[in-house]
């Protein structure tokens, strides 16, 4: 019955999906796309609160009957990437697109306050619908919207990822540990520049910079549990700038993905460890920045259940038991503060094209997700108020 009576919003939520698809913002700049979003809420005639942790938007319904409060996230940011889509919506802003479906996570919640707009006499407790900034550049907006007082009062909170890999009509999701913490280190080698020809009178950075990446592709494999799962990985090395020229500093930069803060903490301690020791051995030094960046998502097994119960029954996806995924999620933050469930929601489609990995100049998804997004936010939401009477 909730997909039905969705499926009458569908059109409306097609046309906000594309419209904030022509006009992204990024992370921390989503002045016009809050105040979009916060004339939506308006016309709906919500409470709402502007300027929550920077560019949120919190709307809030009271039910008339009493209960518990639940809240629902959706992240609004966009990516520096160039669009590279041929469609009608593609974005109109160079060089910035939604790449990772925060426009339909969006558009989800939007259709799930109208839904809950009209049913304030039957609702039980209060829905909170936090529409976050920033989810995709650190330290992100969730840390600043619990300070700004989001989670205050609220008893569960539910969050949904469009999430192309698996196929339109199936969801997924897993208990404890889901999506993995991330990290990011720069590390610069410092060195003494030379002569291409004498190499013997200069201390070569770049030498050591290449020996440093190999050394730490012993971090994983030597210093971590091989059942505990963890990713190094160095994405940049840049030195020099001639062929005859010994580079006197050479740059690396690299990300951490684990799901375990003791495992976090040992990864750290071997990059640092490894950057000033294999800098020494090569006479240069070493500057290590670690940037300590979102924990690793941990789901609640109770809401884990039930969202495993209500996506077969109620909403009617097919449900897969997620394996752990090293993509991070600022929705971790949330989940240390109040129980809840983070949920992947199939949006890919071969027939429509929505093929292309998340984070991909051509990434799009097939829209008839939003309806089962926000059908199973709807019913998640219904299902915990009446549990807990």
């Amino acid at each position: 019955m909730i997909q039905e009576t969705l499926k009458t919003f569908f059109p409306a939520m097609v046309e906000r999906r594309r419209y904030l698809h022509r006009y992204p913002e990024l992370s921390f700049q989503e002045q016009k796309t809050s105040a979009y979003v916060a004339d939506e809420l308006r016309k709906l005639g919500l409470d709402i609160v502007t300027g929550v942790g920077g560019n949120g938007v919190i709307g809030t319904i009271k039910g008339q009957l009493p209960g518990k409060t639940v809240a629902l996230r959706a992240d609004m940011d966009a990516l520096p990437i160039q669009d590279e889509k041929a469609c009608e919506y593609a974005s109109q802003v160079p060089g910035v697109m939604h790449a990772c479906g925060h426009d339909g996570h969006t558009s989800v919640l939007l259709a799930v306050a109208e839904y809950f707009s009209v049913r304030k006499e039957t609702l039980k407790g209060e829905i909170r619908l936090l529409f976050q900034p920033a989810e995709e550049v650190c330290p992100g907006g969730a840390l600043s919207m619990i300070k700004d007082g989001a989670l205050n009062g609220v008893d569960v909170i539910y969050g949904v990822h469009l999430w192309t890999p698996i196929p339109v009509g199936t969801t997924a999701s897993r208990p404890g540990a889901f999506m993995a913490s991330t990290d990011e280190f720069f590390i610069e080698l410092t060195g003494r520049g030379g002569h291409g020809g004498m190499p013997h009178t200069a201390v070569d950075s770049v030498v050591a910079g290449a020996a440093l990446v190999l050394q730490l592709q012993s971090v994983v494999s030597r210093s971590v549990n091989p059942l505990d799962p963890a990713v190094l990985t160095v994405g940049s090395i840049r030195g020099g700038t001639a062929q005859n020229v010994i580079a006197d500093t050479c740059r690396l930069a690299g990300t951490v993905r684990c799901f375990h803060e003791e495992t976090r903490k040992t990864i750290r301690e071997r990059i640092e460890q490894l950057a000033h020791g294999t800098a020494q051995a090569y006479g240069a030094g070493a500057f290590i920045d670690y940037m300590a960046g979102y924990p690793s998502l941990v789901n609640h097994r109770e809401e884990f259940e039930r969202f495993q119960h209500i996506a077969a029954t109620e909403v009617g996806l097919t449900v897969e038991h997620s394996p752990q995924i090293m993509p991070a999620e600022d929705f971790a933050y949330y989940l240390q503060q109040v129980p809840g469930c983070f949920m992947l929601v199939g949006a890919g489609n071969p027939e429509k094209n929505a093929v292309y990995p998340h984070h991909h100049p051509k990434f799009d998804f097939d829209e008839e997700a939003m309806l089962h997004a926000a059908s199973l936010l709807i019913a998640m939401t219904q299902a915990f108020q009446s549990d807990r009477q």
